[in-house]
């Protein structure tokens, strides 16, 4: 009777150790292989950034990146980004027949620049996230603009530019447009962010809600520096509603690629840590709330390549994570390396989680 009972009781106190499993057991760094250079999306008259990849019904997969004429400079992401679209027959490409599918609309708040982009699917749909600016009441020409991408920060107007970034969304029917464009940025500064809107992420819970992830600045002025805020909203398109904290102030994160993990049933968000040599991964159980993963360090911002050699890079930035029907498959990431800027895959080993 004593070891009826005695097992009884360890029955119990297993119980509630199962129902509380954790399941932050993901470990991309794990299953990263080399890259192979001859799938860089590179290119000899643009600085190439920001990817996002997506794949059709019929199997095609669909780059969406940022991209700045060489010719003015790389500082020219705040004054002549645009948005093209490239398709292959693999994640990794090559990809080919490149087109520009967004620009700045003159007259409107995406006056100058289309930036930071990433694209969904929901619900049958396409929407495609950007940020963009305008000058406000003051009128800039394209010399102006030219001076500006040459100067960089220390520019008279470079801070007005800044100043005035805000985060849109287009949709459409079909990846290969048209992109229909809203009139109003998506999303204000509110909340703990101040000045900007920019680095925008979204994703869709358990719940079917909308999960945004966005940066700005945690002051209006002074010594200030950028934080995540988070937000939520019953449609991709908004209103998102944004905490009244920050999502994750204590760790120096930016270029967030957040995404709703159906088997460990959590969110991910993968970052390039601001000042810091490496990627790192942050967890949340309901999307608001977040904190380091227990695998937190993805790489280095390095490049180990198929011929067994380290590629070294001045900026390796805009991490981007691509699930393959809901597992993750590939990691791309913007790099700066000398007076090219390219697109970088690494492809991931398959397990069964």
């Amino acid at each position: 009777m004593k070891i009826y009972h005695l097992i009884l009781a360890l029955l119990f106190l297993w119980q509630p150790i199962v129902a509380a499993q954790d399941t932050d057991n993901l470990d991309l760094s794990a299953l990263i292989e080399p890259a192979d250079t001859s799938r860089f999306v590179k290119d000899s008259q643009y600085f190439n950034w920001c990817s996002s990849i997506i794949r059709d019904k019929q199997g095609t997969y669909h780059l969406f990146y940022s991209r700045w004429p060489k010719k003015y400079g790389f500082f020219a992401w705040l004054t002549h980004s645009e948005i093209a679209h490239a398709t292959a027959r693999h994640p990794d490409g090559p990809y080919q027949e490149t087109k520009t599918v967004l620009q700045a609309r003159k007259g409107h708040w995406d006056q100058i620049t289309a930036h930071n982009v990433r694209v969904n699917r929901f619900n049958n749909r396409y929407y495609l996230y950007y940020i963009s600016t305008n000058s406000d009441t003051v009128t800039l020409n394209e010399k102006q603009l030219q001076e500006i991408a040459r100067t960089g920060y220390s520019h008279p107007y470079w801070n007005l530019l800044r100043s005035n970034q805000r985060t849109g969304v287009a949709e459409s029917s079909s990846l290969y447009g048209p992109w229909e464009r809203k009139e109003k940025p998506m999303i204000e500064p509110h909340g703990p962010i101040y000045t900007v809107t920019v680095n925008p992420s979204v994703c869709r819970g358990k719940d079917q809600r909308y999960y945004l992830i966005v940066k700005g600045d945690n002051q209006p002025s002074g010594k200030r520096h950028l934080i995540q805020a988070v937000g939520t909203s019953d449609s991709p398109t908004g209103p998102f509603v944004l905490e009244d904290k920050p999502a994750f102030a204590d760790i120096p994160t930016e270029d967030v690629c957040s995404w709703y993990d159906k088997e460990r049933e959590r969110f991910y968000a993968l970052f390039h840590a601001h000042g810091g040599n490496f990627i790192g991964l942050i967890t949340s159980t309901d999307g608001i709330h977040w904190k380091k993963a227990r695998h937190y360090v993805v790489c280095k911002k390095e490049i180990p390549l198929t011929d067994g050699t380290i590629m070294k890079v001045d900026r390796m930035e805009r991490p981007f994570l691509y699930l393959e029907n809901g597992k993750p498959a590939m990691l791309s990431f913007g790099v700066k390396k000398g007076n090219n800027a390219f697109i970088v895959f690494f492809n991931l080993k398959q397990t069964t989680k």
